[in-house]
């Protein structure tokens, strides 16, 4: 991986990463492909009308259905899914979190029960990274011990105490392995835990950068805490990381929540809301979220968004994508995800050139005016 940073303005970065298999400018959104596949599109959609250089898999999910090697033995995932850009994997460590109670965890990993047929699977730090080597993809992370929030300072500590074992164990391994010729085109980043709490960020972060990874993640965040102690959380960790690496939020957000966070000096964001929220009716717009299956937009011949050049806001209108919905169209599933993935990659391309201009200060100012006085 190449990383470079093209200009700052405040703490708001605007960097270049060069993997195996794309150039990627940030900040940058990746559109969520659990199983292989943005729900709703494919590798043609994605290419032709969102244009990605890097989309998220299912480390987990891949494992269970088809199969790491399946996927190994079909070109890895590029070959697989026919998405010629970066792919980045995550761990399990979320699946154990949101998949709780079919999980144990001990020192030495996850044990999971399949949500298929409820067969047992023990991933373990390097399992994972065994996996994510079949799949091939240019950035991997590690396995770490994610935590709802709330929770105990007991849990918390026992929480990054075991996700730094686990990191020390896998980048080991990840070295190791790039000595036999083993993922010698991977990337892996470590995630720092630690909940709201200051102190077990503040020590999560420092134990953790100073091993040998090429980025690094924050993690557990967006688990139930109020938006602020996440905000906060994250400005307060970012000191702690290294200048020179990439910056990962894992599972963030809403657009408000990009804006906020690029403000601090976040790079890389993964989210399944615009495309999740596309198929429940909920479009994303300059002005706001606007829910099409209102009446209200019935007979209405605006598109989604005046201000998207998307394919769909330059082509229907919103009465004919409430039609859709209210049909059950497939249809309307496919050109919801395209129009929401669209304002997500184009919100970020606005926010990297505000700091490349040193403009991000108005360029917020702005983002709110358009929405409304900021809560």
């Amino acid at each position: 991986m190449q990383f470079q940073i093209d200009k700052m303005d405040g703490k708001a970065r605007a960097c270049t990463i060069k993997t195996a298999h794309s150039t990627i400018q940030t900040p940058v959104f990746m559109p969520v492909g659990t199983v292989g596949a943005v729900k709703a599109l494919d590798a043609t959609d994605l290419q032709s009308f969102i244009h990605p250089e890097i989309i998220l898999g299912n480390t987990y999910h891949l494992y269970i259905r088809p199969g790491d090697e399946i996927i190994d033995a079909m070109g890895k995932l590029q070959g697989f899914t026919k998405f010629p850009k970066s792919f980045l994997t995550d761990s399990g460590g979320f699946q154990a979190f949101s998949l709780s109670d079919n999980v144990k965890i001990d020192e030495g990993g996850i044990t999971f029960r399949s949500h298929l047929d409820g067969s047992k699977h023990y991933f373990t730090p390097t399992k994972v990274i065994d996996i994510q080597n079949n799949l091939g993809s240019d950035i991997m992370m590690i396995l770490d011990d994610l935590v709802a929030l709330p929770a105990t300072q007991e849990r918390i500590k026992a929480s990054i105490e075991r996700t730094t074992r686990w990191a020390k164990e896998s980048i080991e391994y990840h070295r190791a392995n790039q000595k036999k010729g083993i993922g010698l085109d991977q990337n892996i980043f470590a995630i720092i835990q630690g909940g709201t709490d200051k102190a077990f960020r503040e020590k999560s972060a420092k134990e953790l950068c100073a091993l040998d990874y090429d980025g690094f993640a924050i993690g557990g965040l967006s688990v139930g805490e109020a938006n602020e102690d996440m905000y906060d959380t994250v400005e307060w960790t970012t000191q702690f990381m290294p200048q020179d690496k990439p910056r990962y939020l894992m599972g963030v957000g809403t657009p408000e929540d990009l804006v906020e966070n690029v403000y601090r000096g976040i790079d890389m964001f993964d989210c399944v809301m615009p495309t999740r929220n596309a198929r429940n009716g909920t479009l994303f717009t300059s002005f706001g979220k606007i829910n099409i299956k209102k009446a209200q937009y019935t007979t209405d011949k605006m598109p989604i968004d005046p201000e998207c050049n998307c394919m769909v806001c330059q082509t229907y209108s919103r009465s004919y994508l409430r039609h859709l919905f209210r049909a059950r169209e497939i249809t309307y599933f496919r050109l919801a995800t395209i129009h929401n993935l669209y304002y997500y990659l184009d919100l970020m391309k606005q926010m990297r050139e505000a700091i490349l201009q040193g403009r991000f200060e108005s360029f917020r100012a702005e983002f709110y005016a358009k929405r409304g006085a900021k809560d």
